[in-house]
């Protein structure tokens, strides 16, 4: 019975064991069948995680883009090429006649800063100042987060604009020569800036003053001048400036004939060419007389017709800036210069003045 019993128990045992070996293999099947099943549900997951993580970074640009703005590239008037901010929330001006062109437009909004010299309108001298045309601290300007930084080509330096576009901050340079580019100066700026309903208003504006001018004095013989930028050394201004052609606007002609913009004179060649008028620019005439007394008693001055005869004008300090408020300078200089085809003014003043004692 003994040996029954274990024959029945290990042939028990072994039919178990049989019988066991191909649940086994059932069950690691099964199992293999869920872990694929596993794996492909999380690769799905994954990949949809993925999905969906590429959707919101779009998303996420998107409305960065939104919030930020997007870009544009234009010219400036050196020719550069510039990618300004759209649109432009916050602008740096390097450059006076920039600053009074910006508060032209009535675009002064915009400005968080501009530089020492910039002094015109008076609202202009309260903004943050970020040091000298020549020399602005880019520390300074990096802080006001602007936009663009506006410069003007005969004024600002090259190093300046190179620096700071190292920094990532775009500029853009005007450049005018003459009144027809000052005006279109003007109506690039307002474009650029976000309003040319403003650039065209100002510019119709200008061009009708302008007009309107040309019209009083289309009759008249135009007067010999020397527009005096500095009297020792004597310094006026070449025939290809802005100065230049405001004095052509004014009924004028500049008796210096050099191509460069700031020649220096010979007392000999000013007494050779013997100008009928001085012109001065200063917003304090008074001080000008006195200087034009002064002149009056140097060895070569002593020799001019127009200091004999006192014949100099004294015209607003604008006239040293190519920005909208040229356009009244120039008609002050030609109320001054021929005060008969403006009779509204023929009571006052005559160009040249007295003379006067020390």
């Amino acid at each position: 019975m003994a040996r029954d019993s274990r024959a029945i128990f290990v042939c028990t045992l072994s039919q178990t064991r049989n019988q066991a070996r191909p649940k086994s293999r059932r069950h690691l099947k099964q199992r293999l069948q869920l872990h694929s099943l596993r794996r492909a549900i999380g690769l799905s997951f994954l990949a949809c995680a993925v999905s969906s993580f590429a959707l919101c970074a779009r998303a996420e640009r998107a409305i960065a883009a939104q919030t930020q703005g997007t870009f544009r590239t234009v010219s400036d008037e050196t020719g550069r090429t510039v990618r300004i901010p759209v649109p432009v929330r916050r602008v740096v001006s390097l450059a006076p006649s920039v600053t009074e062109s910006i508060y032209a437009l009535g675009l002064e909004n915009l400005l968080v800063g501009d530089t020492d010299y910039c002094d015109y309108p008076e609202a202009a001298t309260k903004l943050h100042k970020v040091g000298g045309a020549t020399n602005p601290s880019l520390e300074e300007i990096a802080q006001l987060k602007p936009d663009v930084v506006l410069v003007i080509k005969s004024l600002n330096r090259l190093e300046t604009v190179q620096q700071l576009e190292r920094l990532g901050i775009a500029t853009y340079s005007t450049d005018p020569h003459n009144l027809d580019e000052i005006r279109s100066s003007v109506h690039r700026l307002a474009d650029l800036l976000g309003n040319p309903s403003a650039g065209e208003a100002l510019d119709a504006e200008l061009l009708q003053k302008e007009k309107l001018l040309q019209e009083k004095l289309q009759n008249v013989s135009p007067a010999r001048s020397l527009f005096v930028v500095w009297t020792e050394p004597l310094i006026s201004v070449g025939k290809h400036t802005f100065i230049a052609d405001a004095l052509t606007h004014a009924g004028a002609t500049s008796v210096v004939e050099s191509s460069q913009d700031w020649p220096h004179i010979s007392l000999e060649e000013m007494v050779r060419l013997q100008p009928q008028f001085l012109v001065f620019a200063n917003s304090h005439s008074e001080q000008v007389a006195r200087d034009v007394e002064a002149l009056a008693k140097r060895p070569g001055w002593n020799l001019l017709d127009a200091v004999k005869q006192r014949k100099f004008v004294v015209i607003s300090e604008a006239i040293n800036r190519p920005a909208p408020r040229l356009f009244s300078a120039v008609e002050d200089l030609a109320r001054q210069l021929h005060p008969d085809v403006f009779p509204e003014t023929a009571g006052a003043q005559p160009a040249s003045l007295p003379k006067g004692k020390n």
